[in-house]
């Protein structure tokens, strides 16, 4: 719910799919920002440094990135972030973090993100958003904190318990509640009029709105420092487990066969398709997400992966067998996958290259969020 100059040899060619799909046609925005040829758009999204994707977080977020950037107007800005530091709300291996804040930074080069045209970067090089998340925290009363769903998940999971009355608070660190806060930061600190959100986020946003609004009311000046940054709905594809389709695709899921990595060979994905759950009705394949929720979500993956409508796949398939379907969504998956895996790999072992596109990200990043932190501290009455 996250310069464009490369000093090296190695040119990074676009990845472009069958999911291209037009902007103005395909993307929606919410709030008091509406999309105008004329205005300029700053676009910012984020995404935590967990490891390799899996075929979820590409169709639900990543592969609209792509979209945004390379179907956005000229003077438009894209800055997509990997937030480190919302990381460390839960507890991180010291190396295992920082091979994936590389891992992640391949992953979105390999799929198509061009650092001469959007500005990429890890938001733990760039300490203005945790002093501008100071900042906001102390505007922001701590009872909008504890009413956010992520919030109230995180205290019933600390006790396995579903009756809030339950759960004990003193359970879980100040920074699972405080996020929020930096999580807006990240967003008005470069001043975003959009930020591209799932259905899952979009209470987040309305409390970056929220705080932008109280700052400034409260510290009112000529202008308002933050704009409102309205909800950029993006078309999402919800891919569910393998193993258990009445759950998300999750990378926390103990099970490694429950879910596809965009680093998987096309042999590993064939045998995760093979064994995903299907049910036992043998009248052909049919589309039915509460009677059949396993067969669903194939057909779901086979749509996602063509950029076609799940129910004209699903007459396409009615009468196939569950392996012939399962043979047909492997092979779309392979299809889709396979070139940003080529991609990652070779850019992946240029750790020299990574680590320019990093600082020459952050370099960008920080020069946008200083003009907004002295406007920020100058309000304030700290410059």
């Amino acid at each position: 719910m996250f310069l464009r100059n490369c000093r090296t040899c190695l040119a990074l060619p676009r990845f472009h799919n069958s999911l291209a799909v037009p902007l103005r046609k395909n993307y929606s925005t919410s709030g008091p920002i509406k999309d105008s040829p004329r205005k300029r758009r700053t676009i910012f999204s984020g995404i935590q440094p967990t490891g390799i994707p899996h075929l979820g977080n590409y169709l639900g977020a990543l592969s609209n990135w792509v979209k945004l950037q390379d179907e956005g107007n000229p003077q438009d800005t894209f800055i997509f972030s990997i937030v480190g530091w919302h990381a460390l709300t839960l507890p991180q291996n010291p190396k295992e973090l920082a091979a994936s804040r590389r891992d992640m930074l391949a992953v979105m080069l390999a799929i198509g993100l061009d650092p001469k045209r959007s500005i990429i970067f890890h938001q733990d090089s760039n300490a203005m958003h945790t002093e501008l998340a100071w900042i906001l925290s102390c505007i922001t009363p701590t009872g909008k904190l504890r009413r956010m769903t992520s919030w109230k998940t995180r205290l019933a999971q600390s006790r396995n318990a579903n009756d809030e009355s339950e759960v004990d608070e003193s359970l879980l660190n100040a920074g699972l509640l405080t996020y929020p806060v930096l999580q807006a930061a990240d967003i008005l600190l470069y001043r975003a009029t959009e930020v591209p959100v799932g259905e899952d986020q979009k209470q987040h946003l309305e409390l970056s709105r929220d705080i932008a609004d109280t700052f400034n009311h409260t510290f009112k000046g000529p202008s308002p420092i933050f704009p409102s940054p309205a909800a950029l709905i993006t078309p999402t594809k919800r891919i569910l487990s393998l193993k258990d389709p009445t759950s998300k695709m999750s990378k926390s899921t103990p099970d490694p066969t429950s879910r596809i990595l965009l680093t998987d060979s096309a042999s590993q994905i064939a045998a995760k398709v093979r064994g995903a759950v299907t049910d036992s009705i043998s009248s052909g394949v049919t589309y039915d997400t509460v009677a059949r929720p396993g067969t669903s979500n194939l057909l779901s993956i086979l749509a996602a992966c063509s950029d076609e409508d799940v129910q004209v796949v699903a007459e396409r398939c009615e009468g196939m067998s569950h392996s012939a379907l399962k043979g047909q969504v492997a092979d779309a998956v392979e299809a889709l996958i396979a070139r940003p895996r080529a991609e990652f790999t070779r850019i992946r072992a240029d750790e020299g290259y990574l680590e320019q596109v990093a600082r020459d990200g952050a370099a960008a990043a920080r020069d946008l969020s200083a003009r907004t932190m002295e406007k920020v501290r100058e309000r304030i009455g700290l410059n």
